[in-house]
């Protein structure tokens, strides 16, 4: 699925256009990339990230200690690639690289 609006955003991940606003401005999302025109261009991650932070709430989360578990989890991710990473070698061969352009090891 290409980049998509917010509306389209919003009907997938089950939530409302100003819902999507309000989690921009608090850095539960981050901020999308902008087409020339202006509009807002989201990715299908960012469908995940609400649906995790929908469901968080459902389960009596508040935004702070969501926001608080999505860095925990992004750290926890980073250990897995520094602690795979050899230190030396081709750039193209670094998990942390494949990782952050979004690469996996199989292709």
């Amino acid at each position: 699925m290409p980049a998509m609006t917010i509306g389209r955003l919003a009907e997938q991940a089950g939530v409302n256009i100003d819902t999507i606003r309000y989690y921009e401005r608090n850095g539960l999302l981050p901020a999308p990339q902008r087409r020339a025109s202006g509009y807002r261009e989201y990715a299908l991650a960012d469908i995940e990230r609400l649906r995790f932070i929908r469901r968080s709430k459902a389960l009596g989360f508040t935004l702070a200690e969501i926001k608080i578990r999505e860095l925990q989890r992004v750290r926890r991710g980073l250990k897995v690639l520094i602690a795979a990473c050899p230190g030396h070698g081709e750039l193209d061969a670094c998990p942390i690289m494949a990782a952050l352009s979004g690469k996996t090891s199989h292709e």
